[in-house]
């Protein structure tokens, strides 16, 4: 199991939370934005039809999704959002990409900046970090589905590795595929937790200090607090038990 999956499973296990205080969707619209400056029709903009069913598998009205894209192709007044990948270390030697939408890079680069060098991480140059991570679509299902059932429909549908932890199959998939992977699951009477692509870690760092991981998750709590912060990609490996723990 990689830490970006168990922490893809927390991030889960807390949407409603974050569903409720708004996060989720004051970025969902800055990613809408931002894809549609390249057209709003999906069926052309494949960046777009992506966030647009991310944005629907959160439960985001279509009048927001409207909204959001209409701002994005400059019909309504809204702010330009730049483009941002931050590449840093965390305690213990643990990688992390930082994926961010924003329209003050100073401001947002300093805000960063803080969060890692309070924990005890620091900020990397510019590839030193990237090239150990590649994108992969990922789908959640519960652990009440069979493997045997999961592997067999998959493998004609991009599938590439499943693997588990105490509550969800963590099905791995080509990055292109992951939303018709998901539709043929559904098809079949399986329910998806959640489908998105990610960017998964070649190598993974195994977490056993205590202190260690508890910096690592507070910086993961804070990143994921921040508005700038669409995602964030690391290569943890912490037990379920050490999360606890230090959680």
């Amino acid at each position: 199991m990689s830490g970006h999956s168990k922490w893809a499973t927390i991030k889960h296990k807390k949407a409603a939370i974050d569903k409720v205080r708004g996060k989720t969707f004051a970025k969902l619209s800055r990613l809408l934005e931002v894809a549609a400056r390249e057209g709003g029709d999906v069926s052309i903009n494949a960046a777009l039809r992506t966030v647009v069913s991310k944005a629907k598998a959160a439960q985001m009205t279509n009048e927001a999704i409207d909204r959001a894209i209409k701002r994005g192709m400059g019909e309504t007044d809204g702010k330009v959002y730049e483009s941002v990948t931050y590449e840093a270390y965390a305690p213990g030697g643990v990688a992390m990409l930082i994926d961010i939408l924003t329209d003050n890079r100073n401001r947002t680069a300093a805000d960063v900046r803080i969060i890692f060098s309070k924990q005890g991480g620091s900020m990397a140059a510019p590839g030193s970090v990237g090239w150990q991570f590649s994108r992969k679509g990922v789908i959640l299902v519960a652990k009440s589905a069979s493997e045997e059932e999961l592997m067999t429909i998959g493998l004609d549908h991009g599938l590439e590795d499943i693997t588990a932890d105490e509550e969800m199959w963590h099905i791995i998939s080509e990055p292109s595929q992951v939303y018709e992977l998901k539709a043929a699951y559904e098809a079949s009477k399986i329910a998806v937790s959640s489908a998105t692509t990610t960017m998964l870690s070649a190598n993974t760092v195994g977490v056993t200090d205590p202190a260690d991981a508890k910096a690592i998750l507070k910086i993961m709590h804070e990143l994921d607090d921040n508005d700038d912060v669409q995602d964030v990609y690391a290569n943890f490996d912490i037990s379920e038990t050490l999360i606890q723990e230090v959680g």
